[in-house]
């Protein structure tokens, strides 16, 4: 996948500006969530993985590099 960097419209017009890139991505419920309709959703980014709630889709997630997703599925699902 390629990313489209552009120029945040919050940036100066100096040479040095931050750069923002769309990363589309496609969320799912966990399969450690409950029955219910509460639950946690998670989308595979291609740095990492990111999560979200999914009572409020639109308010945003918490994306995570590679490293650290690893870190943390190894921790939740050790014995």
């Amino acid at each position: 996948m390629i990313l489209e960097f552009r120029k945040s419209s919050y940036s100066a017009q100096d040479v040095n500006c931050v750069e923002v890139a769309h990363i589309p991505a496609s969320f799912r419920k966990s399969t450690y969530s409950g029955a219910g309709q509460n639950c946690v959703e998670v989308a595979d980014l291609p740095c990492g993985a990111a999560v979200r709630d999914s009572k409020h889709p639109t308010a945003g997630h918490l994306p995570f590099p590679s490293s650290e997703w690893t870190a943390f599925l190894h921790s939740a699902l050790s014995p």
